[in-house]
């Protein structure tokens, strides 16, 4: 089969995708209940390294650090992305952020592949208000994580209602290589896939 139009595929390919990261900070990972802390920062690394080999377009997104309320990006995810300048805001929600929604924006991306920390509040609001401005989105399951369980899934049930894609780093990764041919990232894919 030939291979489909990539900016206009309905699954997300590497032309029509960009990654949102937001608040992967210390006391963020610190109050995460909802999975294992390791678990849940190595699946992001991995999400991360899955869009950078794919040269997915990076947002990513910081609360207080400016203020001094909080630290920056944990290191094992800004050490991947020393060329990302993080928009640092104060809002919960990042979308009432005019910087954040301009970075998004100049993605020039729909499909909007996103982590974030807590799944209740920075993520779903954000999510809700992409989605209502015509955004897809596509938050990364197992890189997510929620004050309890309860709670995840809660924003996991509500945002699945409101039109949200769940997908999983692995399911992202199969889904943006999508055929072994393409061996520009074959060996990269299978080394991130198997590594861990």
């Amino acid at each position: 089969m030939p291979i489909r139009d990539p900016r206009t595929d309905p699954l997300l390919t590497p032309a029509n995708a960009a990654l949102v990261i937001i608040d992967y900070q210390p006391t963020q990972v610190r109050s995460i209940q909802s999975r294992d802390r390791r678990q849940l920062v190595a699946n992001a690394v991995a999400t991360v390294r899955i869009a950078k080999l794919y040269g997915l377009p990076v947002v990513l997104s910081t609360v207080n650090v400016a203020t001094g309320r909080n630290q920056p990006t944990i290191p094992s995810l800004a050490e991947l992305l020393p060329d990302t300048t993080p928009v640092d805001r104060t809002s919960i929600n990042s979308w009432e952020d005019a910087d954040f929604v301009a970075a998004v924006q100049k993605t020039g991306r729909k499909k909007l592949v996103t982590i974030a920390l807590w799944t209740e509040a920075c993520l779903a609001f954000m999510a809700l208000d992409a989605m209502r401005a015509g955004y897809e989105v596509y938050p990364v399951v197992d890189a997510l994580g929620g004050t309890s369980l309860e709670a995840h899934d809660l924003a996991m049930t509500r945002l699945v209602q409101a039109g949200a894609q769940p997908v999983s780093w692995i399911m992202l990764a199969c889904e943006l290589q999508r055929d072994w041919s393409r061996s520009a990232t074959a060996d990269k894919f299978a080394e991130i896939l198997f590594s861990l």
